[in-house]
């Protein structure tokens, strides 16, 4: 067991590495080599953890997506008003800490660079979609949801916007900072939702 424990510790050290590539030199320059001394490790080091590029790369990537899902479950499980819990976990979704702002940046080179690789890595299932679907469900579960408008039509609206939210985020940070982005999701979130108090128990997701 402890062999490993220290075998995925290193795969993650070196995952952590390929993203400082990745934002420094671009995908372009995140060759096995440049990541290999990032880490600080002999090509056959790094060889022993992933035989191919493309295999750390996916992986690299992976555990962006998972670190990103552990902060959505962590905030799901609070005890948080329906709409505050919405807007919290959207919040995990677009970037506005330097910490979630450099994975967007590396998940979007990575999107760039995989989308022509979709035997090894598709970009499309980055369980955004899926998540922004059950907060959807969920505000109609919870009776706040607007019954004249369509699931379906404001699941795609809100992919929508959180894309071009965390596009322009990265693209033009001094203006789409944290207040702006909170501002457009919570008047957008009221935007769906029924004219009436919220209850404070929460559903499941």
């Amino acid at each position: 067991m402890p062999k490993l424990v220290d075998h995925e510790k290193r795969k993650k050290q070196i995952a952590e590495a390929t993203w400082r590539v990745i934002l420094e030199r671009g995908m372009e320059g995140a060759t096995v080599r440049n990541i290999a001394k990032e880490a600080g490790l002999s090509l056959g080091a790094l060889r022993h953890y992933f035989s191919a590029q493309d295999e750390l790369l996916v992986y690299a990537m992976e555990l962006v997506k998972e670190q990103a899902e552990a902060r959505i479950k962590r905030v799901a499980a609070e005890n948080l008003p329906p709409k505050e819990m919405m807007l919290k976990i959207l919040l995990e979704i677009v970037p506005t800490t330097k910490e979630t702002m450099a994975e967007m940046e590396v998940w979007f080179a990575f999107t760039a660079h995989a989308r022509h690789k979709k035997d090894v890595f598709d970009a499309s299932h980055d369980g955004i979609f899926t998540a922004i679907a059950r907060l959807i469900h969920y505000l109609d579960e919870m009776k706040l949801f607007k019954k004249e408008l369509d699931k379906d039509v404001e699941t795609e609206k809100l992919y929508a916007i959180i894309d071009g939210l965390a596009l322009h985020a990265m693209l033009e940070p001094s203006r789409v900072d944290r207040n702006r982005i909170i501002h457009i999701l919570t008047s957008h979130i009221h935007s769906i939702c029924k004219e009436e108090q919220e209850n404070s128990g929460v559903g499941h997701l």
